[in-house]
């Protein structure tokens, strides 16, 4: 026997039993972007990997470790499957000149790639949500972003999830602060691991999101980004939280949240669960004022998040939550050449009056059929042999109510399967 060959480690299969449980997020995902208005944008998975490295920065985990980056051998590109979505989207703002005619609501989903260790809620290939403001500058737009992630967790029945905010100030007062951490670091250079001194010049930040806990004594004692706010991103962060509380929307103030990616200034914010283990965070964002001028456009505001679909579907089940696996109308059991011709008719009139069919192929006596007509979970059966053929008529026999089977006519089959449903 030819060797199986499997899929890659880390990436993996979504199967029909699974798959109810994605369509059940997708349409109330749909719904709910609907409700804010926010239009679809479709990206590459495959992008210049300079986009990454210019957006995410070249001294974070996911350039430097995690990119599946490569040299396409047909013209020396050097490109890069996505790891994130918003590089991409504003990429494909400027190249289009999306913000031309104002500011941009846009909502993008699908597959996003990392080279990660594969565990509960963290694979090579995952998917994302994600929803971009690009052109709004106000600590508004920032609110209604995590507002929209409050009633989303509402509508997919997600409950206990914690919300920790934080800025990360104005570029100017970063250089003042990341000049205060190097400083700092500097006296305790021998509590920092390897990672930590590597990054202690060329990115300071990235330390005070170490998981190390051997250095969380050193990290806790570190300067505070608050402490070097202008003024601006002060009344900024102070404004949100009144909108916030506003809007009842509870929250905890987290002054080390940093984010893994560069580009974020001021706002950032995370949605975050006990119900995963290791893998706690569920939806995370923030303002990325910088980044549209630094990939290339005119300076322009923006803010989004993003949000991991597997670990909002296991949260969804750790919640209790149940989706109904959607099942046929009918099953239609058929045999003998005049019966299959019309079972094939009635297949189809069934279809066009919006009932869901399953039409029986392969062949097997009656008794045969009617054991997968039932497995089916079909509502149910409708019987077809010669002699309905010959008549124009069907057999319907319910399979999920003690009731009699009927001998009736096309004409008034779907209007009677509809009035049971």
């Amino acid at each position: 026997m030819a060797k199986v060959v499997k899929a890659v480690r880390g990436m993996n299969d979504i199967l029909p039993e699974e798959a109810h449980l994605w369509h059940f997020f997708e349409q109330t995902v749909h719904n709910w972007l609907a409700l804010y208005g926010y239009s679809n944008i479709r990206t590459p998975v495959v992008e210049h990997t300079d986009l990454f490295v210019r957006s995410i920065g070249e001294v974070t985990d996911i350039v430097e470790k995690e990119m599946y980056s490569f040299v396409d051998h047909l013209n020396n590109d050097r490109l890069a499957l996505r790891p994130e979505g918003t590089a991409s989207c504003v990429r494909a703002a400027i190249e289009h000149n999306l913000l031309y005619g104002g500011p941009q609501r846009l909502a993008y989903s699908g597959p996003m790639f990392r080279h990660e260790r594969p565990q509960k809620g963290r694979y090579r290939q995952f998917n994302q949500v994600g929803v971009e403001a690009l052109g709004f500058s106000g600590p508004d737009i920032d609110a209604e972003l995590i507002v929209m992630c409050t009633r989303l967790w509402q509508m997919l029945g997600i409950t206990g999830l914690r919300l920790e905010i934080g800025t990360l100030g104005s570029a100017e007062s970063r250089a003042i602060h990341r000049a205060r951490l190097i400083k700092y670091f500097e006296q305790h250079v021998k509590h920092l691991d390897e990672d930590a001194n590597r990054r202690l010049h060329a990115n300071p930040l990235r330390i005070l999101d170490s998981k190390n806990p051997e250095m969380q004594p050193v990290i806790e004692q570190a300067p505070r980004l608050i402490d070097d706010l202008d003024e601006s991103s002060r009344i900024h962060f102070e404004t949100l939280q009144q909108l916030l509380r506003e809007q009842g929307v509870q929250f905890e103030i987290n002054l080390r949240l940093v984010r893994g990616l560069d580009y974020y200034n001021r706002t950032v914010f995370e949605w975050i669960t006990d119900k995963l283990g290791a893998q706690g965070t569920v939806c995370a964002g923030g303002r990325y004022d910088g980044l549209i001028a630094q990939i290339g456009g005119r300076p322009a505001p923006a803010c989004g998040f993003a949000m991991g679909v597997e670990r909002l579907m296991a949260l969804m089940h750790e919640c209790g939550k149940e989706i109904a696996r959607s099942v046929p109308d009918v099953y239609i059991v058929h045999q003998g050449e005049q019966a299959t011709s019309f079972a094939w008719k009635t297949a189809e009139l069934l279809r066009e009056s919006g009932c869901q069919v399953i039409l029986h192929c392969g062949g097997g006596s009656f008794k045969s059929q009617m054991k997968k007509a039932d497995a089916s979970g079909a509502r149910f059966a409708v019987i077809i042999g010669d002699d309905e053929a010959v008549m124009q008529v069907v057999t319907l026999k319910p399979l999920r109510e003690v009731a009699d089977q009927v001998r009736i006519d096309l004409n008034t089959l779907s209007d009677l399967i509809k009035a049971k449903n």
